[in-house]
This record gives structure tokens, sequence and C-alpha cells, in this order.
């Protein structure tokens, strides 16, 4: 770190309160690359800055800030909460990154309805419904979803029904008595919520009542000489024995816990989660951590807090190995809305667990370390490269990627794509419709770049209202230097580059030299994949957009449903090649007949 920086953050040093708060560290571009919590904000702030020996990652940190930000707060508590979510929000680069992980899918049941139905969902929101899961490893959750469905009467349908609606008639579910058909009956709402609790019950461990209805239908199937269907309930039962296999028997069966193992070579940390729910083990997962924290226990609390922010549904008990966890316990209650148990176990099973999420920890950290070292030559590394190779100003953290796609000069579009710290942002993805009749992808770029920032100087939608570090253009100097063109006109001042495809070339708007760097050097891989990205989600647009039109034409013909439709799109693709096709081409579409295309031909022929 520079001397005159490091003096002018020590005089600032001196002036920190010791109260509770929360840090933002900056690097020299403004960019907030680290937040924290304090107890007592002097002490940890200034612990960054004293010459003692760090973990690296800490030291790499150290020597990217140029400044900090603090706020105080009134409690630790009060700390964490603002910690959290400005996290959550802000997702600097040196704080918790959850590589590996997964949105893994839950079982949601909507109680507040008459005839809830059950859904595989991935988001768990506060909504009043119930969650069950998170389910992986072990369990499948399509599977159990099936297991349900023919051991217990709810309906499966995607009919809105209320109690002052019905159908004509029942589906042939209910004639197999699969569903209790509230679609035609609606004086079966105790005996429905009866059949609901019964599937909850099931959920939560209590698998004795499925099994003795499953072994009712295998045997009546049999009977029946419905052989097909006495196998499909033995494989149920089966799963069921499976299930029952992974029961821990010290745990009554209603118990949900998280279990969340640690451990850390001094440069890396991984925590590894352990799942239980309904007093069963339904799997594990792990965690590679990045972060700057100084302790085991600052780097437990800030990954379980962005975990469960991350729309994860949270169990009844927590299981983890930090000196205190009174703090989290307080957090995990108020953010659930009820009360949650932070425990460290010292003492039986949940103690055998605890050592098991460890072990697993251990085992995973030794594999890690060189995916973990790679992941940084990908990102900062490939970061930190292009910026010095290119000249850019700035280290281009925030990367916006632009593409054109269109079809014969129709149904013109462009994409935004983001990549953030190395790693794509899909939810400041955007795309635009461009209103041109004709093939023109200078005067395209142009709209699009012009038509961004002025997204960003109304300021309205988050997705637009921060600067990019880098532009990079898909095409080569035309197409940058219109960008260009349009940047200036509203007074806009960002790096911009652009990668042409044919020779992988990075062009400037300084030289008409491109700058040639080895297909194998990471930073050109983080620009083609940025300019990929971009153009794959250019062509969905223009693919959807193309096939709307084509549908919203075709519906219009008699004789022309859903299913031929899609038949013509996948063969012709435009409303244009359609028009242009004979009679005989047209029938040779699959599921289009000669009558049928002689009504398309006439329809696109009209005199």
């Amino acid at each position: 770190m520079d001397k005159l920086i490091l003096q002018r953050i020590k005089d600032k040093l001196r002036l920190l309160p010791t109260t509770p708060g929360v840090y933002r560290m900056l690097d020299i571009d403004g960019n907030i690359i680290y937040i924290g919590k304090a107890v007592n904000l002097k002490r940890r702030v200034s612990s960054y800055f004293v010459a003692t020996k760090k973990p690296e990652k800490v030291e790499q940190m150290v020597s990217h800030i140029y400044d900090f930000e603090y706020t105080i707060t009134n409690s630790e508590l009060e700390a964490l909460n603002l910690e959290s979510n400005l996290i959550h929000k802000v997702q600097p680069f040196y704080n918790i990154l959850l590589k590996d992980g997964k949105a893994f899918p839950y079982i949601r049941i909507n109680t507040t309805k008459d005839f809830p139905t059950i859904e595989i969902t991935r988001k768990v929101l506060r909504d009043k419904a119930l969650y069950f899961g998170p389910y992986f490893n072990k369990v499948d959750i399509k599977t159990l979803v099936t297991i349900i469905e023919n051991t217990f009467r709810l309906r499966n349908c995607k009919h809105n029904i209320t109690l002052n609606k019905s159908l004509p008639r029942p589906c042939l579910n209910y004639s197999m008595g699969l569903c209790l058909a509230p679609c035609v009956n609606k004086d079966i709402v105790p005996e429905y919520k009866e059949e609901v609790k019964k599937v909850i019950n099931f959920l939560r461990g209590d698998l004795k009542e499925a099994k003795e209805i499953l072994t009712a239908k295998m045997l009546n199937a049999s009977k029946m000489e419905l052989y097909e269907k006495a196998i499909e309930y033995r494989n149920d039962l089966q799963l069921i024995a499976n299930l029952n296999a992974q029961n821990i028997t010290e745990l009554t069966h209603d118990l949900d816990l998280d279990v969340f193992g640690y451990a850390s070579n001094g440069q890396t940390s991984v925590i590894d989660l352990l799942v239980v729910r309904g007093g069963k083990m339904v799997g594990s997962s792990n965690y590679t951590v990045i972060d700057g924290s100084l302790t085991q226990s600052d780097i437990m609390v800030n990954f379980i807090t962005q975990y469960y922010l991350s729309q994860r549904a949270m169990p009844s008990q927590i299981i983890v190995d930090i000196e205190d966890a009174s703090i989290l316990a307080e957090w995990a209650t108020a953010n659930n809305g009820k009360k949650v148990i932070v425990t460290t176990a010292k003492i039986g099973v949940k103690k055998h667990l605890l050592d098991m999420a460890n072990a697993n920890a251990i085992e995973y950290l030794t594999k890690s370390v060189e995916k973990d070292k790679l992941y940084m030559v990908k990102t900062e590394g490939a970061m930190k490269k292009l910026q010095n190779v290119l000249g850019l100003r700035r280290l281009p953290r925030r990367i916006e990627g632009y593409d054109i796609s269109n079809l014969q000069g129709t149904n013109t579009v462009s994409s935004m794509v983001v990549f953030e710290n190395g790693v794509p942002n899909k939810k400041h993805y955007r795309k635009f419709k461009i209103n041109i009749d004709q093939q023109n992808d200078f005067y395209s770029m142009y709209n699009t770049i012009s038509r961004r920032f002025a997204e960003y100087n109304n300021g309205t939608d988050v997705s637009f209202a921060k600067l990019p570090d880098l532009i990079l253009i898909d095409g080569g100097l035309g197409q940058l230097h219109k960008a260009y063109e349009s940047m200036q006109s509203l007074g806009i001042d960002v790096d911009i580059v652009s990668l042409a495809k044919r020779d992988e070339l990075i062009y400037t708007i300084h030289s008409s030299t491109p700058v040639h760097l080895a297909k194998s050097d990471y930073a050109l891989r983080l620009l083609q994949q940025v300019r990929d990205e971009s153009h794959r989600f250019a062509i969905t647009f223009q693919k959807s957009l193309r096939k709307n039109t084509l549908s919203s034409e075709l519906n219009k013909i008699n004789g022309v449903g859903k299913t031929k439709v899609d038949a013509l799109y996948n063969h012709f693709k435009s409303i244009s090649a359609i028009r242009d096709a004979t009679i005989e081409e047209i029938s040779q579409v699959n599921g289009i007949g000669k009558s049928t295309a002689k009504i398309i031909y006439d329809y696109f022929h009209k005199i």
C-alpha cells in the first residue's frame, strides 16, 4: 500500500469511535470491495492496517484499500442486520462467495388456499405457505412428489379452483382414486384439508400411513391383475424404505436441522452444510469461501446470514461451531419470524453430526485449494490483465456486453449483459427492441447505447443505475466507433472496446491496431465469455419475438392450432419464409396436409 494512502487512512483511524457498527472498504475507484461489522469499530478496522502477518487473502484485500466508510449502530445485532443486507445487495468481491452453491428445490404447499396443490420451487418466499426441503443428494424431489401423488388424494391440476366455481366433470384421476375432485365437489373442504395434513405429516417424517396406503393399493392392483401399477406401487414402497433408512434414530421424526461444519488452511475456508429434515439426512453440500474476515466466527456468521437471505428456508435448529452463537440466534429468530435455536453441540448425536460436517469440510478443502487459485486467476487475475494490456482507467469489475440480432433485417433486437467481478449478474441483464425495417447494425448499436445511458441519467432502473468500468461491443472497429459516438453525445466517459468473432482481436478507441492475446489467456477468455453471453441473450430474445410474431399471424388462419404453428415455426422460422413457400413446400411440414397447406397459402396470397 502506498505510504501516503496508508498515512491518510491512519489519520482517519484515530477518529473512529469504539461503538458497534458496519465498515465498508473502498478501492481507488470508489467501489465497495469489502463490508464488515464490528463490536468495536476502532479496534476492528485498525487491525487491518497494523504491521502483523495476515492471511494472504486478507493481505490481498488490504492492498486494494484506498479509503473506508463506516456506519455506527446501536447494537451488535443491528450491525449484523445492516452488514448482512448490505453484502446481499452490493456483493463485494472480497466478501463471501458461495462458489458451487445451488438453488436446491423445495416442496411448497399453500395452506391458505382451500384446495392447495404440491408445487416444486427453488425460491422460499415469506408468503405464509409451507416449505419442505431443500432436497438434494439422497432425495430426488420429483420421485418424492410422484410418491405423494400415488399415495394421497390431492389434485395435481393447474385449475384455479374456488368454492364458488365448478368444472363440468372431474378428470381421470378421480376415477382412479388419486384425487378428491374438488373441481366438482365443493363440500369436501374438511376432507381435503385432512388429506393435506397427511401429506404434511409425511413430509415431516411420518412414513407409516403412506406405507399402509401404498401396500393396500399394491395388493389391490395385483388382485385386479394390474401388474404394471402394482410394480409402480412396489417401487414407491422401496423408495419410502430408502427414506426410512436415512433416519437418524436418536432424533425425533419431526426435527429439522441445518449443521454447518468448517475447515481452513489459513488461505481458503470451506463450509460444509448437512441438512436434516424430519429427522432424516437428506444430503450435504460444500461451499468454498473467499472472505476478508479474520476469525472463524466472523466467516461462519457472514456465510450463514447470506445463505438464508438467498431465499432459503430456515429450520427450527442450526448447529454451528462458533464461540458465541447468541447474536446469530437473535438474527435468525428475527429473520425467520419464529424462534430458531442456534447452538454449538458438545455431546450426543448433534455433536456427531457437527463432527461429520467438519470432516466433510476438511476433505473438500484438500480438493478445492487449486480450484480456488484457478478461480482467482479467472476473475481477479483476468481483470487486472485487461486493465494493464488495454490501458483501462479502472479495474473492470463491472463489464457490460452488447450485441445486435435480427433475421434479414426484421425483428431487430439488442442485448445488454453484465459481468461483475468476473461472473455473470443475470439480474442486471436487459434487452431492447430496435424499431428499424432494415439491417443496420451501426444504427442499432448507436440506438442501444443511447437508450442505456439515457436510462442511467433517469436513474430509475437498478441495472442502469451504475456506470460500467468497461463496455464490450460484439464486432469490429465500425461498431465500436458507433457505440463510442453514442456515449459522447450523452457526455458519458467510460472505457469501451470491441471483440471481433472472426479473429478474436480486441479493438480500442485510441488505436487502429488491435490487441492480440493468446487463446489460453484468461483475460481474453473473460471477454469471450461476456461477448458470447451477450450474443446468446440477444439471439434468444430475437427468436422469442419472431415466434410470437409468427404465432399471432398464423393463429388468424382457420384450422391452424398451436401444434401446427409450432411445426411451421420449426420448419420455416419466419413469416416471410412461409409467405414465399409453395403449397407443396408447406404440405411437407409434419402435420400439415395439402388441404391445410392450401388454406395457409391462400391466406398469404389474397387477391
